[in-house]
Order: structure tokens, then C-alpha cells, then sequence
């Protein structure tokens, strides 16, 4: 797939986006939850060693290349390292899923009751690896926990300052300003949101693009202006901690947003499974994230 291949099965694909970027954080918890304890590696490396195993396992399980995954979110080193014996952007390419390489360093301390992203002075070299490795597009994570219109102002300029930066370099930006799901004030943090990231579509340049990543919201259909809006390729919905049961529910409430989950769609997979086992474990969460990602009409 080049570029504009890409593009066409990221606007028009029936499917949705696999998140497989869990960084240094929270590799930890993704291998404790894929039954691997901590005390299974002694360093880092061996650390990212067993979270490479799992997902080259994911990628090459025949599940994950039927056609329903149309794209997948990769940590850098998952990028950096091989999967099959090829690159893993090529890999990926291989079986017709676009890839993506997840930005951000991590989040600031909690500030106007939003957290934004940690300054990123290595961004352009990293641009230029991963647009050589033929990765489509990036993303990158901010946290929203109260409807603070100062701080929810911020933390989308900060994310658009970022995505004009990745647009520059011939890449799609994910724009991801999450909400949390627990906040107390999450309707309202929502409406701000909405209303803060059409502000932003203003200052994409005429025949650009960019995707959001989204919470679901609390109010079905709140985002379709979004969705609709024609600096906008693609709104992909975060799980955000919801069980996969509840996650689906939601996003099917929203007709043209689709998947972009992690946690949902990796949870029951675990390392003593046998492989056939795994994949038809993953391939009920793909179906299920399909299903719900491919739904027309309000739930």
C-alpha cells in the first residue's frame, strides 16, 4: 500500500484501528494481564522482549489479518523491531493493515484539571525513522479529568501544535484528547471538547487532515459534527478502561466512529494459551470490535 492506499482504507474501510502501543509505563500491566508476573524479566529489555513476543504473536495470529483490522498503533520499539522476519510496519503493510507509531513521551502532572503531553524535543528524527519504515501515521495522548475550559483549551492547542508538526512531515496526526471516563464532570468536558477541537480544524491548512481519537461520549452522537467535518479523515473511539462488553455497547451508539481499542481488545489473551487457543480468543474480540465499529444505526 502507498500513501494514498493508505489513506483510502483509513476513510473508507469497514474495520478498526488495533492500539498495540503500550509503552514503558504501562508494559508492566499488559504483561501482568497477558499472565506474565513481574518477576519474569530482570531489565528493561527483557521486559520489551516479552511485550514484542505478545504482539508479534498478535499479528502473526490469522485473527488479526482477516480484513477486520484495518490498522494498528505500534509503541517505537515495536516499530524498531521485526516481526515474521520483516519490519513490523511492513509486516503490518503485508496484510493490508495501515500502520501507526504512537508520538507522545507521556504526560505533564495534572494541571486546570487536564494533564498535557511531556515535551518532545527528539520528534523530528523520530518522524523521519518512522515515515522511512513506511508508517502512515502517528498518535499522540493528552488526559482531560475535569471540564476546565482553560485546561481543555490547552491541551487541544498543545495536540494540533503537535499534529501540524507530523502533517509537515507528510504523516497523519491522531489527535487524542482523552476524557476520563470517571470524571465527575465528563458530559461537560465533552461539549467543551467538541467546541475546542472545531476551533482547531480552523488552522489545518486547505486539502489537509487530520483523525481524532476520542472517548466515547457521554451523550450518543455528541461527535458527529466531528465525524462529518472534512478536515477530519476518521474519529476513532479509546476504550478508556470500559470492559469490551460495555465499550462496544457505547460506540455502536455512534454511528461513523470506530474502534481504536487496547485493553478491550486485548484482555482475555493470556501467554499460556495455545496458539489456537489465542487466536480464537482474539478473533471473538475482532469480531465483536468489528460488529460494533461497522454499526450503522444508533444502539
Amino acid at each position: 500500500m502507498n500513501q494514498s492506499e493508505m489513506t483510502t482504507k483509513i476513510r473508507d474501510g469497514n474495520g478498526f484501528i488495533a492500539a498495540l502501543d503500550q509503552s514503558g509505563g504501562s508494559t508492566p500491566k499488559a504483561l501482568k494481564g497477558y499472565g506474565i508476573e513481574e518477576g519474569a524479566w530482570s531489565n528493561d529489555e527483557e521486559m520489551f522482549a516479552l511485550i514484542h513476543q505478545m504482539r508479534s504473536r498478535i499479528i502473526t495470529s490469522p485473527s488479526f489479518g482477516s480484513g477486520k483490522v484495518i490498522g494498528a498503533i505500534l509503541f517505537e520499539r515495536t516499530m524498531d523491531g521485526q516481526v515474521a522476519g520483516k519490519p513490523t510496519p511492513q509486516a503490518l503493510i503485508d496484510l493490508g493493515i495501515v500502520p501507526f507509531i504512537k508520538i507522545d513521551k507521556g504526560l505533564e502532572d495534572e494541571a486546570n484539571g487536564v494533564q498535557m503531553m511531556k515535551p518532545n524535543p527528539g520528534l523530528d528524527d523520530l518522524l523521519t525513522r518512522a515515515k522511512g519504515l513506511g508508517v502512515f501515521g502517528t498518535k499522540e495522548r493528552s488526559v482531560i479529568n475535569l471540564a476546565n475550559q482553560a485546561g481543555i483549551a490547552a491541551v487541544v492547542a498543545q495536540q494540533f501544535e503537535v499534529a501540524r508538526q507530523v502533517l509537515a512531515h507528510g504523516m497523519m496526526p491522531i489527535v487524542e484528547p482523552e476524557v476520563s471516563i470517571k470524571s465527575p464532570e465528563r458530559d461537560a468536558a465533552d461539549r467543551i471538547l467538541l467546541q475546542e477541537i472545531l476551533k482547531q480544524l480552523d488552522t489545518i491548512a486547505p486539502g489537509e487532515q487530520v483523525m481524532l481519537k476520542l472517548t466515547i461520549p457521554a451523550e450518543p452522537g455528541l461527535f458527529q459534527p466531528l465525524v462529518d467535518h472534512p478536515k477530519v479523515l476518521r474519529v476513532v473511539a479509546l476504550s478508556g478502561g470500559f470492559s469490551r462488553d460495555e465499550a462496544c455497547r457505547e460506540l455502536a451508539k455512534n454511528p461513523g466512529m470506530i474502534a481504536s481499542f487496547s485493553r478491550a481488545l486485548l484482555s482475555d489473551l493470556r501467554h499460556g494459551q495455545t496458539d489456537e487457543e489465542f487466536d480464537r480468543t482474539l478473533g471473538q474480540a475482532i469480531d465483536e470490535i468489528h460488529e460494533a465499529s461497522v454499526a450503522r444505526v444508533p444502539a
